[in-house]
């Protein structure tokens, strides 16, 4: 799934194209910003005006990736007045990021993903160039 441009969201053209829906998840998740939102809202329900001040991204940035998420059906929003609140719908969605870390330390490609804790010693989640024990 690709930002389009022109809409400013995910779009299931790859889907069709004959993409695999695995694939469309992952190319979703290929994104850095969009894994800074997911990691933010791995911590509980946000704003967009939240997103934006914590994570130093543009609104605009900010809304084309909450609606690819949503596209995507891992993020959604409850209104609240004239405020949205997005949150994760998928708890599984850190599950996958936490088994990524740990296969890209077993590769030596350690990096931090996600924030939820990993199996290393200090309980945190694995740094750059950390390995798993």
């Amino acid at each position: 799934m690709a930002i389009d441009s022109d809409a400013g969201r995910c779009v299931s053209a790859d889907i069709a194209a004959g993409i695999p829906p695995a694939a469309a998840l992952f190319h979703s998740l290929a994104d850095e910003n969009r894994l800074r939102i997911v990691q933010r809202l791995s911590r509980g329900e946000a704003r967009v005006v939240d997103l934006v001040a914590e994570l130093g991204l543009a609104q605009s940035t900010v809304s084309k990736h909450l609606a690819c998420l949503r596209d995507c059906d891992l993020v959604d929003y409850r209104a609240e007045g004239r405020q949205s609140f997005y949150s994760l719908t998928r708890p599984e969605l850190m599950d996958l990021l936490a088994s990524a870390e740990q296969l890209l330390a077993a590769t030596g490609h350690a990096v931090t993903l996600c924030p939820t804790p990993g199996p290393t010693p200090g309980g945190g989640a694995l740094a750059a160039g950390e390995a798993v024990a």
